[in-house]
C-alpha cells in the first residue's frame, strides 16, 4: 500500500469511529508502526483534515465534517449492493425504499458513475420476498426506537391470548422469515423478545424511555449473553 492509499485508509478508519481511537489501535489496524501513524496523522492535518486529538489520548474527526465522495473498491461496492439487495427483500417497506434510494445516491454522488457497475456485480441475495407480505409495524417499531418513545403493544401468546404490553424497544432483528423486537417490558420489569407476527396492534406513546436506548441495549446484550451461556451449560450437562 502506497502512502496515498494509506492516508485514505486512515481517514476511513477515523470516519468509522465516533470516539477517539488511539494511535496504537490505528497503527495495528493499518499494519504500520505507531511512528508511521503519527506521521500520517500530521500529514492529513497539514492537508486540512479536521482531526482532533493528540498522541497518548487518541484521534477522531471533528463533528459535522463531510468527506467528499471517494471511489469504492470492488469489494466495498459488492458489499453495498449485496446488503441493499437483502434489505430490499425484507417486508419493511420503508427500508426497502431507502435501500434503493441509497444505492442511487451512492452511484451518482461518486466521481465515477457507478450505475452500470452496481447493476452488474453478478451477486444476488436469495430472498423469499415474493412470499412475505409488507409489514407496516416494522416502521412503527423503528420510529419508536429512533425517538426513544414507549411502544404500546397488543401482543398474543402461542394460544392466542392477548395482553397489553408497554415496552421500550431497544433492538429489531431481521431474520429471513421473521422479525424479533428486543425490548424492556414495563409489565414484567424485564427484557423480553416479541415476535412481529404476534403483534396485533402497536402505537407509539408520548412517554420516553426510562433510560437512554444505548444503555438499555448494552443491558439487553448482557442479559441475553448470560442466558445463552446458561442454556449452553445446561445442555452440555444434560
Amino acid at each position: 500500500m502506497d502512502k496515498t492509499e494509506r492516508l485514505f485508509a486512515v481517514m476511513d478508519a477515523l470516519r468509522r469511529h465516533r470516539r477517539p481511537i488511539t494511535a496504537q489501535a490505528l497503527a495495528d489496524e493499518q499494519g504500520v508502526s505507531v511512528r508511521t501513524l503519527y506521521r500520517d496523522i500530521q500529514t492529513l492535518i497539514g492537508l486540512g483534515a479536521p482531526i482532533d486529538g493528540e498522541a497518548g489520548i487518541g484521534y477522531m474527526l471533528k463533528q459535522g465534517f463531510f468527506l467528499p465522495p471517494l471511489m469504492f473498491s470492488p469489494e466495498e461496492l459488492e458489499a453495498l449492493v449485496l446488503g441493499a439487495q437483502w434489505v430490499e427483500g425484507q417486508p419493511d417497506v420503508g427500508l426497502r425504499t431507502a435501500a434503493k434510494n441509497a444505492l442511487g445516491k451512492i452511484a451518482t454522488a461518486s466521481p465515477e458513475d457507478l450505475r452500470d457497475r452496481i447493476s452488474n456485480t453478478g451477486l444476488w441475495a436469495a430472498q423469499a420476498s415474493w412470499s412475505v407480505p409488507a409489514e407496516p409495524l416494522l416502521g412503527v417499531v423503528r420510529e419508536a426506537m429512533r425517538n426513544e418513545k414507549a411502544l404500546h403493544l397488543v401482543y398474543a401468546d402461542e394460544a392466542g391470548n392477548e395482553t397489553q404490553r408497554p415496552v421500550w424497544p431497544v433492538t429489531l432483528a431481521y431474520y429471513d422469515e421473521k422479525q424479533i423486537i428486543g425490548a424492556w417490558c414495563t409489565l414484567r420489569q424485564d427484557f423480553r423478545n416479541f415476535r412481529i407476527d404476534r403483534i396485533r396492534d402497536a402505537r407509539i406513546g408520548a412517554e420516553s424511555f426510562g433510560k437512554r436506548r444505548v444503555i438499555l441495549l448494552k443491558e439487553w446484550e448482557a442479559v441475553w449473553s448470560a442466558r445463552t451461556r446458561r442454556d449452553a451449560a445446561a445442555d452440555s450437562a444434560s
